[in-house]
């Protein structure tokens, strides 16, 4: 039996950064296989009575998260800068992601989008630097992105939105092995030797 992760994510949001770019790495290693599933947080925010992010609505924890993504990504020899606008329209890149999620080439695209927001800071609301990204991963970006903003394209991301919805998936990035939820970055290593190995570490127990 294949044993997966279902990878939840927003373009949007930092902590999903340094969780997506080494995801399908570290799975590999375990024999797991990731499942790319992007999803729109401001669907989350809305259902809670959220205007903007959490992020926004307490700077403290705004200010915390900030240095909290230098400190991660520090550790982690990954390459960082604070993105100059925030938060940025992922959304060309989610329509993407949504429909192209089985493709061979969809987790190099995350991550170069990641890159492009949170290490180049660069604009990836601006479907130029998108097609860029498609094309070098030797893509067709034009019938890409036209599949992507078409109705039913559109409508993928929605259907993928109210997914996580019903799944009370509530942040990202989250992780679901089966019925069993796993959030946050730090939470990643923990996912996968779950689902990996159907039991979490020995010094680890559910309560």
């Amino acid at each position: 039996m294949e044993k997966t992760l279902d990878f939840w994510f927003e373009y949007a949001s930092p902590y999903s950064y340094p969780a997506a770019m080494r995801v399908e790495q570290l799975a590999a290693q375990a024999g797991v296989k990731v499942r790319w599933r992007v999803f729109l947080l401001g669907a989350v925010f809305q259902q809670y009575g959220w205007k903007t992010t959490p992020n926004e609505l307490f700077p403290a924890k705004g200010n915390y998260m900030w240095h909290d993504m230098q400190r991660i990504c520090a550790s982690l020899n990954m390459p960082y800068q604070r993105p100059s606008t925030f938060p940025r329209n992922g959304m060309l890149a989610a329509r993407i992601s949504a429909n192209y999620a089985q493709s061979p080439w969809i987790g190099d695209f995350v991550r170069n989008v990641y890159q492009a927001n949170f290490a180049d800071d660069q604009d990836i609301g601006n479907s130029e630097l998108i097609a860029q990204i498609l094309e070098k991963l030797g893509q067709n970006s034009e019938q890409i992105i036209a599949e992507a903003n078409s109705d039913d394209g559109k409508q993928k991301l929605k259907q993928q939105t109210q997914q996580a919805l019903q799944q009370d998936v509530f942040g990202a990035p989250f992780m679901m092995v089966g019925n069993e939820p796993f959030w946050g970055n730090d939470r990643l290593e923990q996912a996968i030797y779950f689902a990996a190995h159907g039991k979490l570490p020995a010094s680890v127990t559910l309560h």
